[in-house]
């Protein structure tokens, strides 16, 4: 059986605080001795996690990248819950799935922007990058080991499961779309972002309720990377909820 390693202190740290993943040691390279490694360490008894101090040399060994900082943690495999789990039961839901994103530093980054703004919960197909979870816990700053995250088959199947739950359905799409500055956004929400090769399949836009343009200062013909639409487009949710609940 493969061992799941976590890198980095912001990683770990997730970790424990996460109820999606269980963290059975925490390694510290055995010369470090800092205020944030204290942190840590009194975060991971509080947790009932044992901390073992190891070389340098050992660390790097089982490290897949360099920048753990000289921290790792063994950990199990990551839970998921139903779809139904991401509905809030006190707010207008925010859904997102990410789909066909091929590179799993900006699956990561994608996943770091929306629990930034808010989203409710995550949903993947059953391949994704959660399997690579040094690299992915890394580049999202811990939020994959935080936000909420449910399987679909695929985005058809999530879509018609949240569409039967009165959620609008939302897609980012060239052709009869609407500014997101000019879309309600404060109605219950599954937004689907697609990866830059494959885009959005047809099938889904015949499914989406309501396409989403996000407008440009300047003509550029070309689609924005996942990472960008990913922060544009949580933040514009964001900035209209935030709006609404001042009013």
């Amino acid at each position: 059986m493969t061992q799941i390693f976590l890198e980095g202190q912001v990683s770990v740290a997730a970790a424990l605080q996460s109820p999606y993943r269980d963290v059975q040691v925490v390694y510290v390279r055995a010369d470090r001795d800092d205020r944030a490694l204290r942190w840590l360490e009194h975060r991971a008894r509080e947790a009932g996690v044992p901390i073992e101090r190891k070389t340098g040399e050992a660390i790097d060994a089982l490290a897949e990248g360099s920048s753990h900082g000289g921290v790792l943690a063994l950990v199990g495999e990551r839970r998921t819950v139903e779809l139904a789990d991401l509905l809030p039961a006190d707010r207008p839901a925010f859904v997102v799935m990410l789909d066909g994103i091929e590179d799993p530093f900006n699956f990561g980054q994608a996943v770091r922007s929306l629990y930034a703004c808010g989203v409710d919960g995550l949903v993947l197909r059953p391949r994704n990058w959660l399997s690579t979870a040094a690299t992915v816990a890394r580049s999202s700053a811990g939020a994959s080991e935080l936000i909420p995250t449910a399987i679909a088959e695929s985005a058809e199947e999530a879509a018609t499961f949240f569409q039967s739950k009165g959620l609008t359905i939302a897609c980012a799409a060239e052709e009869e779309s609407v500014p997101i500055n000019r879309a309600d956004l404060t109605q219950p929400l599954f937004l689907l972002i697609g990866g830059e090769k494959r885009g959005i399949t047809r099938s889904f836009l015949r499914q989406a309720d309501l396409r989403l343009e996000i407008p440009y200062g300047r003509e550029f013909r070309q689609s924005l990377g996942v990472t960008a639409a990913a922060a544009i487009l949580g933040y514009e949710v964001m900035r209209q909820r935030g709006r609404r609940d001042e009013g």
